[in-house]
């Protein structure tokens, strides 16, 4: 693999300007890069535009040598993604015609084909759709102020998007049911303490730097180890005990001889920055 200098990037906020034309905006700053949903006068609201932007994104971003993370972001101050936009006109459908339209996108699963570990860093709105992408991503870094909810039920509907199959895996399958049947939202804190967010930020306005830290610190890890870390613990959600254990003995068996292992073991000797390569 490529080897990568790291510096430490400006950190961006979370108001700065972007492209009005994209819906979805990419940055790459360091070893990390940046997916940013750009609609902040709709909260974000999912459209087709975003629909096939960020699997777009992903893949650009994912294929990038230089890239060692990916963190996903929403434009303006009011959310992460409010969730579907209501404002989207569609044709009247029949149940077949709703199954094979939403067959052609299923777009958040773009990030289950993603090999580098992706963040979502979280503010304000978290609703519907928005959680179901920010489900799907590796860790979940949210400000004190998100919101979050799954309200289909509510509107006669179930969540589309991964929501019933991936939100058990994430805080179990009790709080799941519970969350799914009453719509109810939730904040940041008990957000944290039901294992829905893996992190939240001490401030609104310190997330983007809190997250920024974390995405530098994982980037500067040997990248090799990161992927295959990812892979052996995503893999233990579909795996039995044995074949999940088997596969770890591989993915370790595979990183022993590479050259990231003897530099880690030199740097830590020589009492200096290891420089990772990817080899």
């Amino acid at each position: 693999m490529m080897e990568t200098s790291f510096h430490k990037p400006a950190t961006p906020t979370r108001d700065e300007a972007a492209n009005p034309g994209n819906a979805v905006e990419v940055e790459r700053r360091g070893g990390v890069g940046w997916i940013v949903l750009n609609r902040p006068d709709q909260i974000n609201a999912i459209n087709d535009d975003i629909r096939r932007g960020v699997p777009a994104a992903l893949a650009e971003l994912d294929s990038d040598p230089s890239v060692r993370v990916i963190v996903i972001r929403g434009a303006g101050a009011r959310g992460f993604c409010a969730g579907a936009d209501i404002k989207e006109r569609r044709a009247a459908e029949t149940s077949v015609q709703v199954r094979r339209r939403m067959q052609k996108s299923r777009w958040i699963e773009a990030l289950d084909r993603t090999e580098k570990p992706v963040i979502a860093a979280i503010h304000g709105y978290c609703m519907g759709g928005g959680m179901e992408l920010a489900l799907a991503c590796d860790l979940r870094f949210a400000a004190p102020d998100a919101v979050f909810a799954l309200p289909e039920t509510g509107l006669g509907l179930i969540p589309g998007g991964g929501g019933t199959q991936r939100l058990g895996a994430v805080v179990g399958p009790g709080r799941a049911l519970d969350l799914l049947l009453t719509g109810d939202r939730v904040d940041a804190r008990r957000a944290f303490d039901i294992g829905l967010i893996t992190r939240m930020a001490d401030s609104a306005d310190s997330l983007l730097a809190e997250v920024t830290a974390l995405a530098e610190r994982i980037a500067q890890k040997p990248p090799t180890a990161t992927l295959f870390a990812k892979q052996a613990a995503r893999a233990a959600c579909h795996l039995d005990l044995k074949s999940g254990l088997d596969l770890e003995l591989d993915l370790f068996a595979m990183l022993v001889p590479m050259n990231d292992v003897k530099e880690a073991a030199l740097a830590f000797r020589e009492k200096r920055a290891p420089c990772f390569s990817g080899e």
